[in-house]
């Protein structure tokens, strides 16, 4: 059966998609994974009442600029590197086939945890939202297996396909949030005691650029697209800066609104009010949109949810296909279907999380307190660490070719390493606080990341040692550009050196 099916592949079976994306529909792909409404119901609440209170809304601010400087090495490494492999090809082409591999073990744990713990996340909220809205009550893994069944129909149609749908969910969340805003703005004004460093760095400030931080989670996947996007070296750059600039936007004035509706003294207690049931946006949105369109507004929280697992699982399956196709993993998850569909990788991926999901489920585990705090908040701790080592080899490879542009690739870059270095100390650190539990099983998952560097190192000497045409042939899957395409421009050092892995 199998033979058969490959009889039927086209000859470039294992290509994806090429010039299927333009810049906003790499940035739909990246925010959709963001889920901004998902994260001002859940990140920020959280974060107004464990963290810095107020002060959350310059937490973001900070975070953004943090991110910022990261985009614009990433923008440049973006220029002469296109790969479906993401962080995992930035940090092989910068720091080596070792780290490659340690980073290749910590995206998969990271990114394949992430999206368990979104099948959990939507099949809870679905439950609960259904059956107060209908009054309807099935299980949240039944739900689960729907919201799988449906994400799994849906972006085996295309990328392009995949980049449509979640536009429009993207557009209708962030428009319930503008309305919202809008409507806190024109009954009283926003406060200016937000930005009064004395409220940002107050109390749990380090927790609150924790959660800040978290809402992130799912920018940096532009290069994971980069293959599928037309003209990279200037989709991918684009498409990071707008979604960094457009998360840390919204996020910001979203929180400033909630801050100012509850006022600025009192934002933190009400939150932790509100912490338990989680209900804080909904409370404020009926006070200030009305029942109806805060009806409108939980039902648009599923579609988020569905977008942000669509958006991850995609992700996910190209960290998978990428792998493949380097031979790290099975290279029969590297073939594709005729639209240039990771289906393999696609079903691989979607295998993984639900059976994940499905084992807490048949322990009879409940989601919220179990499934999605350990694996989104590991997802979150392995995005981060990923995103920290991937900073790390844009500096180094940039200095390794001794690249003149030292704003852009070494002082930019390094100012993003530092703040993401802090932030990934804090995820460490305030690890129990990230994941919303302090059960001993949770709390020891960030010494997963030990068993992913030891892991990604016996495995490079392995491959070295008893497999070396495989090992010495990892670069040469990370140059994925049409030859009529001419260099970035730079010195010729840079454009030379960017042809060799």
């Amino acid at each position: 059966m199998i033979k058969q099916l490959q009889e039927h592949l086209p000859a470039h079976g294992n290509r994806l998609s090429k010039d299927s994306l333009g810049v906003f529909g790499v940035v739909f792909l990246v925010l959709a994974a963001v889920a901004p409404l998902t994260g001002i119901v859940v990140i920020v609440a959280i974060g107004l009442a464990l963290g810095n209170g107020a002060g959350m809304v310059g937490s973001f601010i900070i975070v953004t600029l943090v991110l910022l400087f990261f985009g614009v090495g990433y923008a440049q490494m973006s220029k002469v590197l296109v790969s479906a492999g993401g962080f995992y090809a930035v940090v092989l082409k910068g720091l080596g086939k070792p780290a490659a591999l340690v980073s290749a073990l910590v995206a998969m744990l990271g990114y394949n945890c992430f999206a368990a713990g979104a099948i959990g996340t939507i099949g809870f909220f679905t439950q609960s939202v259904i059956a107060q809205l209908t009054g309807l009550n099935m299980h949240w893994f039944i739900w689960s297996l729907v919201a799988v069944a449906a994400a799994f129909l849906l972006s085996r149609q295309g990328i392009d396909f995949s980049a449509r749908v979640l536009g429009a969910g993207l557009i209708l969340e962030v428009s319930i949030l503008v309305f919202f805003d809008i409507a806190v703005l024109l009954r009283h004004g926003y406060t200016f005691d937000v930005f009064n460093p004395g409220v940002i760095f107050t109390g749990g400030a380090g927790i609150g650029f924790l959660f800040a931080a978290n809402t992130f989670a799912g920018v940096e996947a532009a290069g994971l697209f980069s293959e599928e996007a037309k003209n990279p070296r200037r989709t991918i750059p684009r498409a990071t800066y707008t979604a960094i600039a457009l998360t840390g936007l919204l996020s910001a004035v979203t929180t400033w609104a909630i801050v100012s509706a509850l006022g600025s003294a009192e934002a933190q207690g009400t939150a932790t009010q509100h912490l338990v049931a989680g209900d804080l946006v909904f409370f404020l949105s009926t006070d200030y949109l009305g029942e109806g369109l805060t009806t409108v507004m939980m039902i648009l929280l599923l579609v988020s949810l569905f977008a942000a697992l669509m958006a991850l699982h995609n992700s996910a399956t190209r960290y998978i296909y990428s792998l493949s196709r380097a031979r790290i993993l099975p290279p029969y998850l590297s073939k594709t279907r005729h639209n240039g569909v990771p289906q393999r990788a696609a079903i691989a991926q979607f295998s993984l999380g639900t059976t994940v999901a499905g084992v807490f489920a048949m322990f009879g585990l409940e989601p919220l307190a179990s499934l999605i705090p350990s694996m989104t908040g590991f997802g979150t701790l392995g995005i981060l660490t990923l995103q920290l080592l991937a900073t790390l080899a844009i500096v180094v490879y940039f200095r390794r070719i001794r690249d003149p542009r030292l704003w852009s690739t070494l002082l930019a870059p390094s100012i993003g390493l530092l703040g993401l270095g802090v932030i990934v100390v804090l995820a460490i650190s305030n690890f129990s606080v990230l994941a919303g539990s302090d059960a001993p099983a949770i709390t020891m998952l960030p010494w997963l990341l030990a068993p992913a560097l030891v892991g990604g190192l016996l495995l490079a000497f392995h491959l070295r040692r008893n497999r070396p045409e495989l090992y010495a042939g990892l670069g040469e899957d990370l140059e994925r550009l049409p030859p009529e395409e001419s260099p970035p421009e730079g010195n010729k050092e840079a454009s030379v050196s960017a042809a060799r892995p």
